[in-house]
């Protein structure tokens, strides 16, 4: 039975697809949407700054994001929500400002340096291997780059302290770990990291 729960908590969540990722989509919009907010607000993008939004689910972060920054890239493993991103970031996607596509933490797609501030909301606890995802993301980033995480406290293996070991073990510095209370009711407490690249 637990393999049959997993399974529909991936349709939903995990990687959407189907029914269930289309409904799934639309919760992750509305329960997260202050929390993309916020993680973009702590963020202070500048007009120079190209982004990468890792997990962006249905582009509310990534819509927040280009409103600040020179270019957003958000990578994202389920097609339906790279196409839901795609659909609510449509004009920025045609202005150029915005470019959405398959990939994850592991596989960005980017080059070495090549952005100034990765963010991630409420996706780290599904990654396969966090050690992979946080030395591509070092990669990808250019030194003195800054990565920003929130993640669902009660869903994150090993809580604050075992993301900031992971963080620091992939060569990040400058850590700092908090825990916020998103707005509305039946939020959940956000356990949130800022890191550097040296």
């Amino acid at each position: 039975m637990a393999g049959v729960g997993d399974r529909l908590l991936e349709m939903g969540f995990g990687k959407p697809r189907g029914l269930l990722g289309r409904i799934g989509g639309r919760l992750m919009a509305r329960g997260n949407a202050a929390t993309e907010q916020h993680l973009v607000d702590l963020a202070e993008l500048q007009r120079a700054d190209d982004v990468l939004v890792v997990g962006p689910g249905p582009g509310i972060g990534v819509q927040a994001a280009a409103t600040r920054a020179h270019h957003v890239v958000a990578v994202d493993p389920s097609e339906a929500m790279v196409a839901a991103s795609a659909r609510r970031c449509a004009t920025s996607i045609d202005e150029g400002v915005v470019e959405v596509r398959l990939g994850d933490a592991e596989n960005t797609g980017q080059g070495d340096a090549s952005v100034d501030v990765v963010l991630s909301v409420n996706n780290v606890m599904l990654w396969p291997d966090r050690h992979a995802g946080f030395t591509e993301l070092r990669r990808v980033l250019r030194p003195g780059g800054r990565m920003l995480l929130s993640v669902h406290e009660k869903w994150l293996p090993g809580g604050l302290s075992g993301l900031r070991s992971s963080v620091a073990d992939s060569g990040f510095t400058d850590i700092e770990t908090w825990t916020w209370e998103p707005p509305g009711r039946g939020a959940t407490t956000a356990a949130q990291l800022r890191a550097r690249r040296e």
